[in-house]
């Protein structure tokens, strides 16, 4: 499924668009960057790859708040937006790029110390489209980054719980892997190219809740958005078991992955908690209650296409010292402080699709 640097760059043709990606230079050991502040250059250096994105944008003010120096990688195609709070900081760098453009890529993973490979097609809908684009970002491009990955560094990267496809009973990480869609092989492809040099690939629960670049296309997300403005709407396999995790916490994940490295190097982890192991009912039962007059009826004539149903034991993460801090309903309560007034093309930049 990798693609070669000739090949991703052909099938991407038009997507590139990029800046020069000048990196900053370095004066008597101080770093000049952009805005023309010279900083000390002993902080750990990250690399954030699609760090303006979901995850991306609720991750980076993380790190900076934690004292790490951050570089973003992203070819913003949903916007910068998400990132303007930010712009001020001395620590934060912000580069344009395309992670399939080889060449550009290898040079701004010079002289950083931590690489979180977030960028990626997300979701099955969008892999759907865009199935060669699929393949070049979630395989070939994390392919690049693991054969160029130097001795020192450090590389973290987002998997997904999709990997399991449909499973009896609770999956743990020795679970087979059985991924129905081009998202989930994908996903999973990537993460056993990252593992196999030695890093760390986080499975997350479907995230949810409010960050700087909205998504209103995951399972929480999308309820909640149809039960304010439908009001009445029909669910499809209600039973299908999923299982949740709030976009704050699977951030908070990424830095513990950070400081516990050499304890967690090779392995992928099942990221998330039991208590958010639900079915697509149990979601829409916590929305009803939360959203007056909304009413969402169990329907057996139709189908959900995502065909995942599975439950998900975290014990191997929560012997590393990981706890979520966020509940789905504290997840719906957010939503519906921020839905309502949410402008039509709001919405529209809110999903990948």
């Amino acid at each position: 499924m990798a693609h070669n640097g000739h090949a991703v760059n052909s099938a991407l043709n038009g997507v590139n668009g990029m800046t020069n990606g000048k990196m900053n230079g370095f004066t008597n050991g101080l770093l000049i960057n952009q805005n023309g502040y010279q900083e000390n250059d002993n902080k750990t250096h990250v690399l954030v790859t699609g760090g303006a994105g979901y995850l991306g944008s609720t991750l980076v003010p993380m790190l900076l708040r934690d004292g790490y120096k951050v570089t973003v990688y992203d070819i913003f195609r949903w916007g910068i937006n998400s990132l303007l709070p930010l712009a001020g900081d001395p620590n934060l760098h912000i580069i344009k790029g395309d992670v399939c453009d080889e060449a550009h890529l290898v040079k701004v993973m010079e002289n950083v110390d931590v690489i979180i490979h977030l960028a990626a097609v997300v979701g099955y809908p969008a892999c759907d489209k865009e199935p060669d684009k699929a393949c070049a970002i979630n395989v070939g491009a994390t392919e690049t980054i693991t054969k160029n990955l130097q001795s020192y560094q450090k590389l973290i990267y987002a998997s997904t719980g999709s990997c399991y496809g449909a499973v009896d009973g609770i999956c743990s990480e020795d679970t087979p892997i059985c991924p129905l869609t081009l998202y989930g092989s994908t996903k999973a492809k990537g993460e056993e190219l990252v593992c196999n040099v030695g890093g760390v690939g986080l499975r997350l629960a479907t995230v949810f809740g409010v960050a700087p670049r909205m998504r209103l296309d995951l399972l929480v997300n999308d309820l909640t958005h149809k039960g304010l403005n439908l009001k009445h709407f029909d669910l499809y396999q209600g039973s299908y078991r999923r299982t949740f995790l709030h976009v704050k916490d699977a951030a908070r994940c990424f830095i513990l992955a950070l400081e516990n490295y050499d304890k967690m190097s090779g392995n992928a982890y099942n990221v998330g908690h039991e208590s958010m192991n639900m079915t697509k009912s149990d979601i829409a039962h916590l929305i009803q209650k939360s959203v007056k007059g909304c009413r969402i009826t169990e329907s057996k004539n139709g189908e959900d296409k995502d065909k995942r149903d599975y439950e998900v034991s975290y014990e191997k993460i929560r012997k590393i010292g990981f706890s979520t801090t966020l509940t789905v309903q504290d997840g719906i309560n957010e939503l519906l402080k921020i839905l309502p007034h949410m402008s039509e093309a709001d919405v529209i930049r809110s999903k990948n699709v």
